[in-house]
């Protein structure tokens, strides 16, 4: 049974850019199903649904997505879907779930989620929450560090004390963050066994997790004081005015980096990804003899190593390889594979062109 303190905070505003042409303001990448039917941000509802109860989840998105998402998590309650006044990155937006759950619930343990990544063993991901969550009781601000698989230079690391033994689930001191390294820098990482990929899931009692704001990020800190009581008339208001004068900072570089009662649970694989590329879908999708990831209604004449999504379209593939192939009613992306991550930059470029109805 879903323990009754226990409260789960899923942040889910980014755009997405890098699945453009796919990923919109209106519907960002959390919103997508990119593996099977339910999107990502159901399928995290999903793997949490054990441990917290839907009525004590709450999501922080952006005005864009908001009724998008009401829409796809129709178990959570409206109320609880809220709409950040503007972005400012996550500490602020941590900060404010702490700020109500903290008014609402005294005993109150509250973990972090991303909406956008993918668990492919949610059994196992649940044995770690619940770890997770009685390490934070000890009013320690808790980290899942996820046991490295190949030399990523796309992930922050947490350093763990040498010796470390992955899946003991102890919550473990971190020695320190580590920011993206360069490929060597990985490579020694993931040698050294003792440093595990950042995974952007945190875990705490909200009243710890305001006071390390009030003394790592006091302005912050103080903007969200002075808020009413979630659910007073003067909430929304309030909400409006004030949200926008905290700083713009993740909660990593407020608060993680600078507090001295972390902790980590060193955790083993359980099939996760943070779903960062259309490439990462590739990598996870199953694929036919020739390496192609595409539908069976495809042809692939001398074809290797692609990746499709054109739904409700056969697509003929000849004698290309490693590409990427997105196709939309308005749009189409076509990516060398090793390039994935620059799909991005043509949201950027849309951007300065003003071409509104493509973003």
């Amino acid at each position: 049974m879903p323990n009754s303190h226990y409260y789960g905070l899923i942040l889910a505003g980014g755009r997405g850019t890098r699945f453009w042409p796919r990923s919109r303001k209106r519907h960002a990448k959390q919103l997508l199903n990119v593996f099977g039917e339910r999107t990502l941000i159901q399928g995290t509802i999903d793997r949490l649904a054990p441990v917290i109860a839907p009525e004590r989840l709450w999501v922080l998105t952006s005005r864009d997505l908001r009724d998008a998402i009401v829409s796809q998590l129709p178990e959570i309650p409206k109320g609880q879907i809220m709409a950040e006044p503007a972005q400012r990155n996550t500490a602020p937006a941590i900060g404010l779930a702490a700020q109500i759950l903290s008014a609402q619930d005294p005993h109150a343990v509250m973990g972090v989620f991303p909406a956008d990544h993918l668990v492919a063993r949610p059994a196992a991901f649940r044995k770690v929450l619940r770890f997770a969550f009685r390490g934070a009781e000890a009013d320690r601000l808790l980290v899942v560090g996820i046991q490295p698989r190949w030399p990523e230079t796309g992930y922050g690391y947490i350093e763990f004390p040498r010796g470390v033994a992955a899946g003991s689930h102890g919550a473990l001191a971190v020695r320190r963050f580590h920011e993206k390294p360069p490929l060597a820098r990985a490579r020694r990482y993931l040698a050294s066994g003792n440093f595990y990929w950042n995974s952007g899931m945190f875990f705490w009692r909200p009243r710890v997790l305001l006071e390390a704001l009030r003394r790592h990020l006091p302005r912050t800190a103080t903007v969200l004081a002075a808020l009413p009581r979630f659910g007073a008339r003067k909430f929304a208001g309030e909400l409006e005015r004030i949200f926008p004068l905290c700083e713009n900072i993740s909660i990593d570089f407020a608060v993680m980096e600078r507090a001295d009662n972390v902790s980590g649970i060193a955790a083993a694989d359980f099939g996760w990804s943070d779903v960062g590329s259309w490439n990462a879908v590739y990598e996870l999708l199953p694929r036919d003899g020739c390496g192609n990831a595409v539908s069976p209604e495809s042809i692939c004449l001398d074809a290797h190593n692609n990746f499709v999504d054109a739904r409700g379209k056969t697509v003929a593939l000849v004698g290309v390889k490693d590409l990427i192939i997105v196709d939309t009613p308005d749009a189409l992306l076509v990516a060398d594979r090793a390039h994935a991550q620059q799909v991005g930059e043509v949201v950027k470029a849309l951007e300065r062109q003003r071409r509104e109805e493509l973003l």
